[in-house]
């Protein structure tokens, strides 16, 4: 998994409300939404029992199995603007797909990864 420098400067900013040695930013990926992505994330005290710690330029990331899976190889980027606020996931080669009324969901087997 790779995070683009809006991922990072998002996960800082979040991470200043935290205290304690082992705090983490909780990210967890499942299937859902137009792009096959829906994201969750929050501040963990502590990894959990089955959580993949993963440390990146200081930044300590708790992931659950599952996501680590989802995010193999992706791209995860965060995005600002008027219409979207939140994180954008992208697998190099795979096509993104457009929300729109006439969309329909991606099969999250078109994006894992065997």
């Amino acid at each position: 998994m790779r995070l683009t420098p809006a991922t990072e400067a998002f996960i800082r900013r979040f991470l200043r409300f935290a205290e304690g040695p082992e705090v983490g930013f909780q990210f967890k990926v499942k299937p859902g939404g137009c792009s096959g992505f829906a994201t969750e994330f929050d501040l963990a005290s502590s990894p959990r029992t089955e959580d993949v710690v993963w440390e990146h330029e200081g930044l300590r990331i708790y992931l659950d199995p599952e996501s680590c899976k989802l995010l193999d190889g992706a791209i995860v980027d965060f995005s600002e603007t008027l219409t979207h606020t939140g994180f954008v996931i992208s697998i190099p080669g795979v096509t993104q797909a457009v929300c729109d009324s006439t969309s329909k969901l991606v099969p999250i087997e078109s994006l894992v990864r065997r």
